[in-house]
């Protein structure tokens, strides 16, 4: 396991190196000023003084060179569009709220779409399982930016059960943890769904039955530890989307997460913004898949790692 890790983080590294660069080169190949509007009033020897400042007068090498050393040292360099503050001050004031709601959002989804998947599974081809797939449609079908302004309309206007937006307490987070999570509980219900009618299929499932073990003990003993398997794969890439995710949904309630920095740095030819939050993201990414992996060895009993590999 110990050997197997540390190949898994040498990948990582090389990931993470190769998303720097490419992040580097595209951003110093966008059109405009890096100043935004700003630059058009200025004059050509306060341009020539602000180009020196963030070091953009010397040779692509050198800032290439120099923004990794900064990168490394996990500094992101400071926003053009607030010269005060550091790319990593504004991610640390901002991604605390993304993240809680992202982790709602996973809470909701995993629990959901679990229960889903399972109920689809034991009622193959009957109502349950008709009523489950057709939720899970539903849910792929209607992206988060138009189930976000129904459920504000109708759950937090006409009900006036839930705060329609404002981050100002638990109550707050459930419209957009919902709204944000939805897609992906259709995503787990039909995956947790296909795993659990592959793994009743097996023999040692059906020898179980014949033996006559109760459903609920060959459910939870011997069906959901295997059928629970590719869930436990695909929850990494599926916590970072939903953080990454949050972009819209944060306009919509207004929650003071990194989505209103992101289109902001867009607008304004922040190329500082735009790159740490993309290499931000990236990082988190590759963490959280680093994470999975070895999580997943652990689950999986069959998993044994030689000198060679894993068989």
């Amino acid at each position: 396991m110990l050997r197997y890790a540390c190949r898994r983080l040498i990948y990582m590294v090389i990931t993470l190196w190769v998303i720097v660069t490419f992040t580097f080169v595209l951003m110093k190949n966008l059109p405009g000023d890096p100043f935004g509007e700003e630059s058009l009033k200025l004059t050509a020897e306060q341009k020539t003084l602000l180009y020196a400042q963030y070091g953009l007068d010397k040779p692509l090498w050198q800032q290439y060179l120099k923004y990794m050393n900064n990168v490394i040292h996990g500094d992101l360099g400071v926003s053009y569009a607030f010269p005060t503050r550091k790319v990593t001050d504004i991610i640390a004031q901002g991604f605390p709220a993304s993240l809680e709601l992202g982790l709602w959002a996973l809470v909701i989804a995993i629990i959901v779409g679990l229960i889903l998947g399972v109920i689809a599974s034991l009622n193959h081809n009957k109502g349950a399982d008709i009523g489950a797939m057709f939720t899970a449609v539903i849910g792929i079908s209607i992206p988060s930016f138009v189930l976000g302004p129904l459920l504000s309309y109708f759950i937090g206007v006409k009900l006036g059960w839930l705060p329609t937006g404002m981050w100002t307490g638990p109550s707050s987070r459930v419209l957009p943890a919902i709204a944000l999570s939805f897609g992906t509980i259709a995503i787990l219900a039909r995956l947790m769904r296909t795993s659990m009618l592959d793994v009743l299929s097996l023999d040692y499932i059906k020898t179980a039955k014949a033996k006559g073990l109760p459903q609920r003990t060959i459910v939870i003993r011997h069906t959901l530890r295997n059928a629970i398997l590719p869930v436990v794969t695909v929850l990494g890439p599926v916590f970072v989307n939903l953080i990454t995710g949050t972009l819209v949904v944060e306009q919509i309630f207004v929650v003071p997460g990194l989505g209103k920095h992101f289109v902001q740095s867009i607008y304004s030819n922040d190329y500082t913004m735009i790159t740490g939050l993309t290499i931000f993201y990236s990082f988190l990414l590759v963490a959280v898949l680093f994470v999975t992996d070895i999580i997943y060895g652990f689950v999986d009993p069959r998993i044994r790692l030689t000198q060679g590999g894993s068989k």
